[in-house]
């Protein structure tokens, strides 16, 4: 039987013993839709979960962000899998907290233009027509904003801004119909590698984000401090395990090479300021759901 609550002292500074445990932990996955992708692609990761903590998890599809918010506000999911911009916007609407970063290897965004153009820096984007990717994504959207932001370039009304998929970002590049894309770093090498028409070096990158706080399992609120703190332990104490079982399918591979790490709220102001910047000071909505 879960207890749902701890019992305090009345006017104690000292914290008393509580002991947890669950029949099942409730678990999430944000960006995955559906029983079957859940088994199938973090399937392996449940089953490590379960033998490191000794706890029994099991999934609670979510078809969107907002519907693992509205999971954790009503406390029938416990844990989620989630990416940095959507946790921001979680824990404003439900109080939920970091649990474990998964250190993502080369997680950072880019702002890149042809090597041809004459654009050497983010100030001469200023008027030019720059594409995006996916709207409200951390490195495919926010982060490449934040970088003009930060070189003085205001992402909402100093330049035309688009958004569309990687390929056609790439394409619309290529071709001049725009004059900058900015995505996640990884995934532009990576479009980029499989292009064999033009070399390399025709497109340059003129500035980076520092490496992004990590993608994380957050904790429900409602979860005590005393098992939130026991499945940590327990995940940091068999790291390999865990790890294993996230990267085991291919879908995962952006995965692989990462740590599993403590953090804490903190680490992710700067993506707070990412939303001030793209036009959402408050960071209670997701953007484009």
């Amino acid at each position: 039987m879960r207890f749902k609550t701890a019992l305090l002292g009345l006017g104690l500074a000292a914290t008393t013993a509580f002991a947890a445990s669950a029949d099942t932990w409730k678990l999430a996955v944000t960006d995955v839709e559906g029983m079957e992708r859940l088994q199938t692609e973090w399937g392996p990761f449940k089953d490590a979960l379960e033998s490191a903590t000794g706890e029994t998890f099991e999934f609670f599809p979510v078809n969107s962000r907002t519907a693992a918010a509205e999971a954790l506000r009503g406390k029938t999911v416990d844990f989620v899998v989630s990416g940095p911009a959507e946790y921001v916007v979680i824990n404003k609407l439900t109080q939920a907290t970091p649990l474990i970063g998964l250190g993502r290897p080369d997680y950072h965004c880019t702002i890149v233009v042809r090597a041809d153009s004459g654009l050497n820096a983010p100030a001469d984007l200023k008027g030019k027509k720059v594409a995006f990717g996916d709207i409200g994504s951390t490195s495919n959207m926010l982060c490449p904003m934040q970088v003009l932001a930060d070189y003085g370039v205001d992402p909402v009304n100093d330049i035309e801004k688009t958004h569309t998929s990687k390929n056609i970002a790439y394409e619309a590049l290529r071709n001049g119909d725009v004059q900058a894309i900015g995505m996640n770093a990884g995934t532009f090498m990576g479009v980029r590698n499989k292009q064999t028409d033009l070399p390399y070096g025709a497109f340059r990158m003129i500035a980076r984000s520092g490496d992004l706080p990590n993608d994380m399992i957050m904790v429900g609120a409602h979860v005590p401090a005393e098992a939130a703190a026991t499945v940590r332990d327990a995940i940091l104490s068999h790291k390999a395990d865990i790890i294993a079982g996230i990267t085991a399918h291919e879908e995962n591979d952006k995965y692989v090479g990462m740590d599993l790490v403590a953090i804490d709220d903190k680490a992710y102001d700067y993506v707070r300021s990412m939303y001030s910047n793209a036009g959402y000071p408050q960071f209670d909505t997701f953007i484009g759901e």
